[in-house]
């Protein structure tokens, strides 16, 4: 939902919004949505479960990554506040995770699993925040439609290097060292 008055929200405003919806300033602009619901969760949760051993702790794979969870993010100048859904910073950008609430230095990728109330918002306004900001990758994740999009920054926008889904399994940017299997991000188990 976006707010439609004229004035320029700021980091205050995120504030006041309070649990249990998520708050985010895109251009000056207070754009409210419901927590994820169980099935975003779960897409999120098993994305990063499938990243963190080989990129994170070298199991398997390179390391050299840190990912966090719906990370607030205050970038640029005014600043946009957003809240991807998951962020990775190279350990050369960021060796550790700071201890503040927030964090101002842009990820080197980053996840947005999309729903129906977030899929416009995702695409359209975050994006070129992101693209701005230099986050090299972005990966578009739609539950609903099973597919995973990978976006590569290609001057000031996003270039869409692929798009998988189902039971595929695949080389994806920026994690080409390791497979990815897709199949575990829409598997919900016993029913």
């Amino acid at each position: 939902m976006v707010d439609a008055a004229h004035r320029r929200f700021t980091y205050e405003d995120v504030l006041a919004v309070g649990a249990p919806l998520v708050a985010e300033v895109v251009d000056g602009v207070l754009h409210t949505q419901p927590r994820p619901g169980l099935l975003h969760a779960q897409v999120t949760t098993e994305l990063a479960a499938g990243l963190n051993p080989a990129f994170r702790h070298g199991r398997g794979g390179p390391g050299g990554w840190i990912f966090l969870v719906e990370p607030e993010l205050h970038l640029g100048v005014e600043p946009d506040i957003v809240v991807p859904d998951i962020a990775g910073w190279r350990t050369t950008r960021m060796p550790r995770v700071p201890a503040q609430p927030y964090h101002t230095l842009a990820p080197d990728w980053l996840a947005e699993v999309l729903s129906p109330s977030t899929a416009r918002f995702d695409r359209g306004a975050k994006l070129p925040v992101y693209a701005r900001e230099g986050v090299a990758h972005v990966w578009l994740v739609d539950p609903s439609a099973r597919t995973l999009e990978v976006l590569r920054l290609d001057g000031e926008g996003y270039r869409l290097v692929g798009t998988w889904g189902d039971d595929e399994t695949a080389l994806l940017e920026p994690f080409t060292a390791v497979p990815f299997e897709l199949r575990v991000l829409w598997d919900r188990g016993h029913d």
